[in-house]
């Protein structure tokens, strides 16, 4: 029992943040008022947070020695010695085979994407976080995989469910905003022992990373501004008042910037969104704001 306390442990229940992005679809789909779509990203959410925790399990125990030579990675379950990495691995198959099962009910396109995060993670363990620049489209992909399922979800009681590619561009650069914030932090704070605790930082300076946070904080901003007035949003929606939630998203990346730059927060942002008061009262504006704009079926 406490091997299963631990293995829940590392599975980051504080990271599941992220997979609130499964209720993108129904939000954006207008279909908050459907108990149903409701249930069906809920559970898809769910299914999301399992499936990202075996990710996690399994990027632990290939990083096990370098997440020893790490000041705070070293405390994580398997390279404290506290999870047993036998075990770990045992557990996480089957939590993978439970994943995909329960994605399996959820309908085929569904079971694909989850399929796909689980293919496409293993790809970033052992390649693409090892190369610079990659490492973060690696997980910007992940978040696509996040928002298109969001979608897929919903298709098998409404097919015509879809999502805006300018929506996918926005997910995708804020999630290159974030990890490069991430990358930052990571170059600045981490005096880099022998063995070195992630090899994708020898490819990283300051001056390129600052310059990259600035691209893709512009790029993230410029994708969801289109989104808003884009004439097929303003035809599903029947409004241009989708304009308005903006300032909602300049302030909270800005936000975010102030806590990077000024602050030195930014080696965690799902502990930001989870402490800092003023960044979810930007959140909170914006869905509230969204929802106004957008109402429901």
């Amino acid at each position: 029992m406490k091997q299963l306390l631990v293995f829940f442990e590392n599975l980051r229940p504080r990271q599941w943040t992220k997979n609130l992005l499964l209720f993108a679809g129904v939000i954006f789909a207008r279909k908050l008022g459907d108990p149903h779509c409701v249930l069906r990203a809920a559970l898809g959410a769910v299914v999301f947070c399992f499936s990202s925790g075996v990710v996690y399990v399994y990027n632990d125990y290939r990083d096990i020695h370098l997440d020893r030579l790490h000041p705070v990675k070293r405390l994580r379950p398997l390279a404290s010695g506290r999870l047993e990495p036998v075990f770990a691995m045992r557990a996480g198959v089957v939590l993978m085979i439970l994943c995909l099962v329960a994605a399996a009910l959820l309908g085929p396109l569904f079971l694909g994407a989850v399929a796909f995060f689980f293919l496409w993670n293993w790809a970033y363990t052992n390649f693409f976080k090892k190369l610079p620049v990659l490492d973060v489209i690696g997980i910007g992909m992940s978040f696509v995989i996040r928002a298109s399922a969001g979608v897929f979800v919903l298709l098998p009681i409404h097919p015509e469910v879809g999502i805006s590619i300018w929506l996918l561009l926005c997910t995708f650069f804020l999630s290159l905003f974030l990890g490069f914030c991430k990358r930052r932090d990571e170059l600045l704070r981490i005096v880099i022992a022998e063995g070195e605790t992630r090899p994708a930082l020898r490819g990283y300076n300051e001056p390129f990373l600052n310059a990259m946070i600035g691209v893709s904080f512009a790029l993230t901003t410029m994708m969801y501004a289109l989104y808003t007035v884009w004439p097929d949003t303003v035809r599903q929606f029947g409004t241009k008042d989708l304009i308005y939630t903006l300032p909602f998203v300049l302030a909270g990346m800005g936000r975010y910037l102030y806590l990077v730059f000024l602050e030195d927060r930014g080696g965690r942002p799902h502990e930001i969104l989870l402490t800092d008061f003023l960044l979810q009262t930007v959140v909170i504006g914006w869905i509230l704001v969204a929802i106004r704009v957008i109402g429901t079926s």
